[in-house]
């Protein structure tokens, strides 16, 4: 996938097009497909063995025989053909190929090898292509369809990708029906070559691009994701939407495309680092899509007003807003002095601004007029429902007019259904998104406020990294001896070891082999102390009582000494003992955790949260993918429940944050520079008030099989 840099140019603008495995037959995919090219603005050839001609055109038997070399190939033959038909068009030089045959690696391990077979061709010859099992390719701007849609979209602003085709010809279908236009359609189906990464690069100037909508079941390449969306949405708002999240989806996206499901978790932390606003449905992914294709963008600074004619509509877009995070707007005083002599005296001037029951057309003209201009006003909210007195369509109108001289959002729920229905197509012939309730109403208008926030953030920053200095030999060897004795379990002496070289702060303390050594190790750091069992056999200490703590007497090392010799020999009787750790024991302070895990598509994720040993219980953690920035550390720290409680609670201190901060950035740089290192557990991780830093007292970590 991706395998060189190339511009995709010609394959959503090509001039020239080949079908193979174009069909005479009506109802079959190859007759479809070109069709729909034969009424493109194209030159378009059919390939057919066994046919001479198709829809009147001449037909070919194989794309050898070509009078030209075409732009792009679109392959619709059997999938044992594919590779050869993929070999012909190598041989005659096209370049970019759409393959729209399915059977490949979505049906199992057969299908995966002849995906396979086909990549090797592609990579020989220097084809770029998209699919296989794929709907196909529109350019609407340019008015090419090389897919089997049924009806092509409108052109417009929206690009959109998807790895589904079933879901793309129902946005399609649902896009004819409300009128939304779009630059690209793009069904990339199991993506073979051609992915997300590669067109987000391909659109990132496309003057015929406004907005980017996207529906993946999995994300390869991980990383590279994360930088080209960043960039991309610097100047272009990206909508995902990603299901397949619970255990049952995972499964469902394996079958459906053969996609390598990622976690969840990992994905979550991958949009809010790329700036890409994600979902959780069809209807939300619809709801952004008409919001951005059609309305500005809000200044930050300004609110939401809300104008109804109803009181429940009005809490409920309130409520909404309230939930969303967004912000009313406080109106001027002369806004609300000039409300007042235009609207009737039963009207209360507020915010959300209820003009009552018998609102006619004239009064929400009055409340447009003036909210519009109001500089307290970012966006604008209009409700109306459908009463004795109300002129739906002549609302509509007023609002078509105000909303274009004001260059504000404004979004409409005209709720009902026969008697608003012609005043919803005013509103969408001028581009005004309508929504059915007034919380989707709130939502879109939330995604316009959501997005001015990250670019407003991301202008001028690119995702870097800070440099750290970490001992990559020390740790290195450390390694290397695991490895030697053929474990993949590091002891905790080993992991506190790598964290010491990576410059993360660890108790002063050492490994004892008998008690002598323990009494030695004692005298050398100060009482009270911690003791614990080394085995590589016994993970979780606490569950068999390895571990003593507040020992403050040579007397009481003896003690323990004893007690976890006997607790070992009595409940772990198969572990090899390595030793006895003897630490310092941390005071104070408050516990969190912070760990790494290599999630298959993004590589190493970082996790941070509450500590002890309740964390899987409560779940108060929060993720990044690495490498972090700053930034990402920061936020990661600011997102747990906890955080109230680490900036200090009650009378006491705050806590070391930026301790805890520079402890991520060094995951981080380890997880990176280490792909051996498949897990870290570091709990707790014993953060001291602010100013005195921050101690690993337990650490874990897993290395991969050699």
């Amino acid at each position: 996938m991706g395998w060189k840099v190339d511009e995709l140019h010609k394959l959503l603008n090509p001039s020239s097009v080949v079908v193979v495995g174009a069909s005479r037959k009506p109802g079959k995919v190859g007759h479809s497909i070109f069709k729909n090219l034969l009424e493109s603005k194209v030159r378009v050839y059919p390939v057919n063995s066994q046919a001479e001609e198709v829809l009147g055109v001449k037909c070919y038997p194989s794309v050898l025989n070509l009078p030209e070399v075409p732009d792009l190939a679109v392959i619709v033959v059997p999938r044992l053909s594919v590779p050869q038909v993929m070999e012909d068009c190598g041989k005659k030089g096209i370049k970019y190929a759409v393959i729209i045959t399915a059977g490949f690696k979505e049906i199992g391990e057969k299908g995966a090898w002849l995906e396979e077979e086909v990549v090797e061709v592609a990579k020989r010859y220097g084809i770029r292509f998209i699919g296989p099992n794929c709907l196909g390719v529109i350019n609407a701007v340019a008015g090419i369809n090389a897919s089997f849609a049924p009806e092509p979209p409108l052109p417009g602003k929206i690009a959109f990708i998807s790895q589904s085709g079933a879901l793309a010809t129902s946005i399609l279908d649902w896009s004819v029906e409300q009128g939304v236009g779009f630059s690209k359609f793009i069904s990339i189906g199991n993506k073979a070559d051609v992915d997300e990464v590669d067109l987000l690069k391909e659109l990132k100037d496309d003057p015929d691009t406004g907005v980017i909508l996207l529906y993946i079941e999995s994300i390869t390449r991980g990383p590279e994701f994360i930088e080209t969306a960043y960039e991309v949405s610097k100047t272009k708002p990206i909508i995902v939407l990603r299901l397949g999240t619970s255990e049952a989806g995972a499964r469902a996206v394996s079958s459906h495309t053969g996609s390598l499901a990622g976690s969840e978790a990992a994905y979550s932390s991958a949009f809010k680092q790329s700036n890409v606003i994600r979902v959780g449905s069809v209807e939300e992914l619809f709801d952004l899509a008409m919001a951005f294709a059609t309305q500005p963008l809000p200044s930050l600074e300004k609110g939401v007003a809300i104008v109804t004619n109803a009181g429940g509509p009005g809490i409920a877009a309130t409520d909404a807003c309230s939930k969303l995070g967004l912000e009313l707007a406080s109106f001027s005083s002369a806004t609300v002095d000039r409300l007042r002599q235009r609207l009737p005296k039963k009207v209360q001037v507020r915010n959300p601004l209820d003009l009552i029951g018998d609102a006619e057309a004239e009064r929400y003209r009055s409340a447009f007029e003036e909210l519009i201009e109001d500089e307290s006003v970012g966006g604008l909210l209009v409700i109306l429902t459908p009463q004795d007195v109300t002129e739906p369509e002549k609302t509509a109108t007023y609002l078509a007019e105000v909303a274009k001289r004001g260059g504000k959002p404004v979004v409409a729920c005209w709720m009902g259904g026969k008697m608003v229905r012609e005043g919803i197509e005013i509103l969408k012939k001028h581009g005004i998104p309508n929504y059915a309730t007034p919380e989707r109403a709130a939502y879109s208008l939330y995604g316009l406020y959501l997005y001015a926030r990250l670019r407003q953030k991301a202008v001028g920053k690119t995702r870097k990294p800070p440099e750290i200095e970490i001992d990559e030999e020390s740790i290195r060897k450390i390694i290397q001896l695991v490895r030697s004795v053929g474990r993949q379990n590091l002891l905790e002496t080993e992991a506190i070891e790598i964290l010491r070289a990576c410059g993360i702060p660890t108790p002063r303390g050492g490994l004892a082999h008998d008690l002598d050594e323990a009494m030695k190790i004692a005298e050398e750091i100060r009482y009270p102390l911690v003791m614990k069992l080394v085995s590589p056999q016994i993970v979780h200490k606490s569950d068999i009582g390895a571990v003593r703590v507040g020992i403050e007497s040579p007397r009481e090392v003896e003690d323990a000494f004893a007690i976890l010799k006997w607790r070992t020999e009595a409940y772990a009787p198969f572990a090899e003992v390595i030793g006895v750790l003897v630490q310092e024991m941390v005071m104070g302070g408050k516990e969190v955790v912070a760990g790494m895990y290599r999630d298959p598509c993004f590589g190493p994720v970082i996790m941070f949260g509450l500590g002890g040993i309740y964390i899987e219980a409560v779940r108060d953690v929060s993720f990044r993918v690495a490498p972090l920035t700053r930034e990402d550390a920061e936020e990661m720290v600011r997102e747990i429940k906890m955080y109230k409680i680490l900036r200090g609670f009650r009378g006491e201190p705050p806590s070391d944050i930026s301790s805890i901060v520079d402890v991520l950035l060094r995951l981080s740089t380890l997880s990176t520079r280490f792909a051996e290192i498949l897990e870290i557990d570091i709990n707790p991780l014993i953060v001291l008030p602010e100013g005195r830093g921050c101690v690993a007292v337990d650490a874990r970590m897993r290395l991969s099989p050699e």
